[in-house]
């Protein structure tokens, strides 16, 4: 039977079980996994018992308690689901992550509801990016209910810490031997393809000084006072950094941020001790020793010299970036190809400026793409913000797209 034929009947089996599909997900976004505090091996359990009812063995690979408390979170159990077939073939990974920021305020839904009104369902998650444990799955279920021969082996990757930075989700599957794929399919939204993203660092900077009474501020050393000199240094780069161009389309140009302050211990206490915690994003192209030494020693000058002071920075994370690496051009040409079909449009690929735990299997020397369900843009899921939601019509051509994908290269 031909690739035609055969991509009609993966269509028709998803739609036929797209009901099946939706239920699934509403599952698994009511089951909260909030990032922090990130007690997430009760959702991995869960998943795992849900995937029995299709005959699916899951490894369950929980990460010491230990590791995760250094780590700065609660629980964490990944999950690889293996499909070995019986011909020789490559192995391809869907990795897909359970942890979410917690929802924040603002909501006209529940953000654990997964309710569904206008043809969207509603939901943390839905989109980043439980909405693609339903996509990969149900892929995988279309494909192998077409009974024609297979090659090779896929992998489902479930992992539960990519929002403080995947180590202990794929960087820990890949580094403890448990998976090497040759080829991963990552994340994604339905209208492009991406490729490349940027890479993240993040540092906590604490301004010590000395605590006083208000009512005599010369027997103290403001910290706040001296932290508000490091934000006017931070805040002066901008404009510099804006003229730093990135080559690869979707991305434009470094940022930085300070996204958390705390300190103080009263209103009528000058402030011992102000912590910041901020985020500076680079394009592939930037190496980020030389931007982490850049931004230590912005730092270090904004409070130089400045009486009883004293600054610590500490780096929390640094995400490199993924960059295209030989052999993902056939991935990417085959999700176009399939995307062409069911969308009826053609979608770029590009790159983009936020950073995944995709890179982790790049590092790995893993080609990677990232596709899966969502909108053309971040900002029209509310990912990450109130009302996060997925259109179902996009979870439902997304399960196609990579459900042929998958017979492109595991067909006989």
């Amino acid at each position: 039977m031909n690739k035609t034929a055969l991509s009609a009947q993966l269509a028709s089996w998803i739609d036929s079980h797209f009901d099946e599909e939706v239920g699934f997900l509403q599952k698994i976004v009511r089951i909260p996994t909030d990032t922090p505090p990130g007690n997430n091996a009760p959702h991995a359990d869960a998943v795992a018992e849900l995937v029995t009812a299709w005959g699916w063995h899951t490894e369950k690979h929980p990460v010491p308690a230990a590791a995760v408390r250094d780590y700065g979170m609660e629980s964490i159990t990944n999950l690889i689901i293996r499909r070995k077939y019986a011909g020789n073939g490559p192995t391809l990974a869907l990795n897909a992550h359970g942890d979410v920021v917690p929802p924040g305020e603002g909501w006209s839904k529940q953000p654990y509801g997964g309710e569904i009104e206008n043809g969207r369902i509603y939901g943390r998650a839905t989109t980043v990016s439980k909405g693609d444990f339903a996509t990969y799955m149900f892929a995988v279920r279309a494909l192998e209910a077409l009974g024609v021969p297979l090659k090779g082996a896929l992998e489902l990757h479930f992992t539960y810490d990519e929002e403080f930075g995947g180590l202990l989700g794929p960087a820990w599957l890949l580094e403890n031997g448990l998976t090497k794929p040759d080829l991963v399919i990552g994340p994604g939204f339905s209208y492009n393809v991406v490729t490349a993203h940027n890479a993240c660092l993040q540092f906590e900077v604490t301004v010590h000084g000395k605590a006083t009474h208000g009512s005599m501020p010369e027997s103290g050393h403001d910290a706040l006072q001296a932290a508000t000199k490091v934000l006017q240094a931070i805040y002066a780069k901008l404009p510099d950094l804006k003229k730093i161009s990135s080559a690869i389309p979707g991305i434009t140009h470094p940022t930085m941020i300070v996204g958390r302050i705390d300190g103080g211990t009263n209103t009528n206490v000058v402030p011992g001790k102000v912590v910041l915690k901020m985020d500076r994003r680079m394009i592939p192209e930037e190496d980020p020793t030389t931007v982490e030494a850049e931004v230590r020693a912005m730092i270090e000058a904004a409070v130089e010299g400045l009486p009883g002071i004293r600054v610590e920075i500490k780096r929390l994370l640094l995400a490199r970036a993924l960059r295209p690496l030989p052999g993902h051009e056939k991935l990417l040409a085959s999700v176009q190809q399939n995307a062409l079909t069911v969308l009826g449009e053609a979608i770029p690929a590009n790159g983009s400026a936020l950073y995944t735990d995709a890179r982790l299997y790049g590092e790995h020397g893993i080609p990677v793409v990232l596709y899966g369900a969502g909108p053309r843009t971040l900002m029209e899921s509310n990912a990450k913000q109130a009302d996060e939601n997925l259109a179902l019509d996009d979870l439902r051509k997304a399960t196609k797209v990579i459900a042929m994908t998958l017979l492109d290269f595991l067909a006989e």
